[in-house]
């Protein structure tokens, strides 16, 4: 079955979703709109995927009790310029007024709420402020085409608006899913890496949503390595709210369809994500063939998008195939080093573990632009992966050593 993108791309792009924005001035000395809503008009079930790290954000602990309730979501409460974690029982007092007052708002129960934060880790959420621009977030402010100001407003260090949307005509009946997603730093594989909002006027039961969007996760945000750190926020949230009516039967052609829509908005956003790494100007593809296993595959692809010194090296434009066999020599996955073919941008420059001059210059070629390509073959079995990476620049570390202040 044929997706077609979505022009109006993003969470507001499925039926019986809508979005508002706001300034809370939650960091001090800002006036943009740093507080973003997605609601939904009826019950909408949730499923979700959240970070591994054991330091998590109250909002986090939050979404994840929420989720696991199974009650019918109506809405998403994000901000930005705090990340409520590492706050301690403040923290948690804080986002259970946040959902609070956005029940008193709009007549929901506070458990029919999601929350997400981003921002700075460590200092308590200004919840007065949040809470006074809950009014501006609820009404007739709420509409179908605010998606790409809710996609804004969660910013943070992020370039760039990160959302997209696509439909798909099954059993009858057109089903889209959108997105947004913000993140730019502490992003690594092992869980979501960032946040991201899903939305799909589908009608999924609760298994079924989780059962869908877990490996559409996996081969997409769970593959974006920028700097090796994985945030105490991140979540990856979708709200199936069955707008568009019709049934979709587990293992059906009409399931595998919206799973394969689910899949792609996933991996736009993912590749968004990785092509906005704080500081980056390349987007970094790379795909891992010939391996034992899936799994193993995977993990030596993400190592070598995560090496300090193959992102150098491809910010430089230089074709350092030997960085590359060396972050999949150290990927912790049995290899046979003699067995190693390695393009870059569809030129071979090593072939069996050892350099191919021959297309070295084309590989330097293919470096200076904005999306570069290793294709590894291990030469061992039928396992594949792709990682998605980015390059590593000067100014990496100037947003970072100055982010708090």
């Amino acid at each position: 079955m044929k997706h077609r993108s979505v022009s109006r791309g993003g969470v507001t792009a499925a039926r019986g979703f809508a979005a508002a924005t706001a300034a809370a001035g939650i960091k001090p000395g800002t006036q943009r709109d740093d507080v973003a809503l997605v609601f939904s008009d009826r019950p909408a079930v949730a499923a979700g995927v959240f970070t591994t790290n054991l330091v998590q954000a109250a909002p986090v602990v939050w979404s994840r009790a929420v989720v696991r309730g199974g009650r019918g979501v109506r809405a998403v409460l994000l901000n930005s310029g705090n990340a409520n974690a590492c706050t301690g029982r403040a923290g948690m007092a804080a986002a259970r007024r946040s959902a609070a007052a956005l029940a008193r708002a709009t007549g929901i129960a506070p458990r029919e709420i999601l929350l997400a934060s981003t921002g700075v880790i460590g200092v308590p959420l200004p919840i007065a402020r949040l809470e006074a621009a809950i009014p501006d977030l609820t009404g007739s402010r709420a509409t179908t085409r605010a998606g790409t100001a809710a996609a804004r407003a969660i910013m943070t260090t992020d370039t760039r608006v990160k959302e997209h949307a696509v439909s798909v005509k099954a059993g009858g009946f057109t089903y889209t899913v959108g997105g947004m997603a913000k993140g730019a730093g502490m992003i690594h594989p092992n869980m979501a890496t960032m946040l991201a909002v899903l939305t799909t006027d589908a009608p999924l039961g609760r298994a079924q949503a989780k059962r869908l969007l877990r490996p559409a996760v996996e081969d997409s945000f769970n593959a974006v390595t920028v700097d090796g750190d994985t945030s105490t926020n991140d979540c990856v949230l979708l709200l199936a709210n069955g707008a568009a009516g019709g049934r979709v039967a587990a293992g059906s052609a009409v399931e595998k369809a919206l799973a394969a829509a689910i899949a792609r908005v996933c991996r736009q956003l993912a590749e968004d994500v990785a092509a906005d790494g704080e500081g980056a100007v390349k987007l970094l593809v790379v795909r891992v063939a010939g391996a034992r296993s899936q799994r193993d595959a995977l993990q030596v692809a993400r190592t070598i998008a995560s090496s300090m010194l193959v992102k150098t090296a491809v910010h430089g434009g230089d074709p350092n195939w030997g960085r590359v066999l060396a972050a999949a020599g150290r990927a912790g996955v049995r290899l046979d080093p003699e067995a190693l073919d390695l393009r870059i941008g569809g030129h071979l420059v090593a072939r069996r573990g050892a350099a191919h001059a021959a297309g070295e210059r084309a590989a330097a070629r293919h470096l200076r632009g904005s999306r570069v390509e290793f294709d590894l073959r291990l030469g061992k079995g039928s396992g594949a992966a792709t990682a998605l990476g980015s390059d590593l620049s000067a100014d990496y570390v100037r947003i970072n050593a100055h982010y708090r202040s």
